[in-house]
């Protein structure tokens, strides 16, 4: 599974404290959301987000990182525009700012994660792989 990553997780030494087995697989964007600072990074509307692609099969180890289980992060899937050959979605976290401190506001009502789910469905957000410059 390929996954944006864009906070701590951008560091190869914190990933591999996560995870056994992973892969960078380059500079990624995220249109649509931007980064915004809390307890601990998170994305509000609007803007983009730079970051990385990372490819793992161990989401289960990703999901207990963000404490998916505890409604800290929701994990949700957003169009990944990529070269042929990869996956046409990326999973994105996304954290919850009332619970991380932070200034962000989803729109809608009723739980986070429904709000968020709303936000993906009605706007262009996606993930691009950055060109890297040529060497």
């Amino acid at each position: 599974m390929n996954v944006f990553v864009y906070g701590t997780l951008t560091e190869p030494e914190r990933v591999a404290e996560v995870l056994d087995s992973y892969v960078f697989v380059g500079p990624a964007t995220l249109d649509g959301l931007r980064l915004v600072e809390g307890r601990y990074p998170t994305l509000a509307p609007g803007g983009e987000t730079a970051g990385r692609l990372l490819r793992t099969e161990a989401v289960e180890a990703l999901d207990a990182y963000e404490d998916v289980d505890g409604g800290l992060y929701v994990r949700e899937a957003v169009p990944l525009d990529a070269p042929t050959g990869h996956p046409d979605t990326a999973a994105v976290y996304v954290g919850d700012p009332d619970r991380l401190d932070a200034d962000a506001t989803w729109p809608g009502t009723g739980p986070f994660a429904e709000r968020v789910r709303s936000v993906l469905a009605d706007r262009d957000v996606r993930v691009r792989l950055t060109p890297r410059d040529p060497v």
